[in-house]
């Protein structure tokens, strides 16, 4: 029950990975126009860096894929997935699991399983980010900090639709990661 173009179920379910990622990605990119006019040009730039990493890592792909290394993928080998829980809770208390590699209804199920973002993407990382690039004065915003809560698992736990609350985390980026020290550049006279 595949798309021609896709070889196998493997590359099929890579693919739904990198889509998601993907679309976190465009929003990331077109909160750009509610970004103060003096820090465009800084949080494009941003976007440029996020946009390289996450094409470095094949959008995360790996983390729906049985193929890859157990420590990057999010499934069993078989192709299980097991809900990790809302995001106030450290696992699921319905222990929700699913097998998209089992058939075509499965993969129509599991596109309804969210990636859920901890600390919110919409409420909080993303403005945060274009806060921070607003009134760095003179600071390195920490670009990797918000790339690992928008795109990685660090931040995104997988939950069942019945597990995905839709309430208001009240959760926010930590102030100690939001900038990082420029490195030093000693002229040598």
């Amino acid at each position: 029950g595949l798309e021609s173009r896709f070889k196998n179920k493997s590359s099929y379910m890579r693919y739904s990975c990198e889509s998601r990622i993907r679309s976190y990605m465009r929003e990331v990119s077109g909160f750009t126009s509610n970004v103060h006019p003096t820090a465009r040009d800084a949080y494009k730039r941003i976007i440029d860096l996020m946009s390289d990493k996450l094409k470095s890592v094949k959008y995360n792909g790996c983390y729906f894929d049985r193929r890859a290394e157990e420590a990057a993928r999010l499934c069993t080998t078989e192709g299980w997935f097991s809900c990790q829980g809302p995001f106030d809770r450290d696992d699921c208390p319905c222990k929700h699991s699913i097998n998209p590699y089992g058939n075509r209804e499965s993969r129509i199920l599991f596109s309804t399983w969210n990636l859920d973002h901890i600390i919110e993407k919409k409420r909080a990382v993303v403005p945060e980010l274009a806060e921070a690039v607003k009134t760095r004065d003179g600071r390195e915003v920490n670009w990797e900090y918000f790339y690992q809560l928008l795109f990685t698992v660090e931040n995104l736990k997988l939950v069942h639709i019945a597990c995905h609350k839709k309430t208001n985390h009240n959760l926010s980026c930590d102030k100690t990661k939001i900038y990082r020290e420029r490195k030093q550049t000693h002229k040598i006279s």
